[in-house]
């Protein structure tokens, strides 16, 4: 990525960061961005995956995760602290796209139990498989893989699973149409051999054809940065050790 694109995507998300409680326009991130509107959205949509819009709800969703994780502020003022007018849209919105009510995040102090899921949705009898990448320096733990419809991992995958370390992957019965592949896990070695930190990964989309047996889709883990999307589905605590993998030499 160019490096005046990469620095106008920055400024755009910070400024984002910085008002979550504030109605932004288009307008006002390709103002901060230096950009003309347009092609501020282009460049956006290219670097994150997602619009600018849809990555400013995603991290005011977060921000409300982190809020109810960490505080006892009520829902109502966690609501307005993140930009929403009404509880009740907010209530909503964070239900759909966390997978359990900002009550019921509260209650389990950020972490899931269980997966919100659409399993029960039909499948069309093809597996997509693959195998999950690392880096041979890095040590990472269990992994989260899920499909989604969208580059974020947002409301209930299509399918997914929890492994127990990067490695091959196989997710059943996955329903016709188009997919990203995500991962989320939590790992250590490639930066540093001491921090443990997020990583994710991405591939897709792949689609999934009537009478197809089988698609793959390999995906390499890498530590998250500021360009990806925030995770809005509740997971279940995968800050586990690491798992020790063998250093190449």
């Amino acid at each position: 990525m160019d490096e005046i694109v990469r620095q106008a995507v920055a400024r755009a998300i910070v400024t984002m960061r910085d008002n979550l409680g504030e109605r932004l326009t288009i307008d006002d991130l390709a103002r901060a961005a230096m950009f003309s509107k347009f092609h501020f959205t282009r460049v956006f949509l290219r670097a994150t995956g997602l619009s600018p819009g849809r990555f400013l709800s995603a991290l005011r969703l977060a921000e409300a995760k982190r809020l109810l994780a960490t505080t006892a502020i009520s829902v109502a003022d966690i609501s307005h602290q993140v930009g929403y007018n009404s509880v009740g849209t907010f209530s909503a919105r964070f239900s759909g796209s966390v997978g359990v009510s900002p009550s019921g995040y509260r209650q389990l102090r950020g972490m899931a139990p269980r997966v919100a899921d659409r399993q029960t949705r039909p499948g069309s009898g093809t597996t997509v498989r693959g195998q999950l990448r690392v880096a041979p320096s890095a040590q990472v733990g269990p992994v989260f893989v899920g499909l989604f419809a969208a580059r974020i991992a947002e409301g209930a995958p299509a399918r997914f699973a929890v492994l127990p370390g990067p490695g091959p992957y196989a997710l059943a019965d996955v329903p016709l149409g188009s997919w990203y592949v995500l991962t989320y896990a939590y790992g250590c070695g490639e930066v540093d051999n001491h921090t443990l930190r997020p990583y994710t990964g991405l591939a897709g989309p792949v689609t999934v054809h009537q009478g197809v047996t089988a698609s793959l889709a390999d995906v390499r883990l890498r530590p998250r940065h500021g360009f990806d999307p925030p995770v809005l589905l509740a997971l279940p605590d995968l800050r586990q050790p690491a798992v020790a993998r063998p250093v190449a030499v």
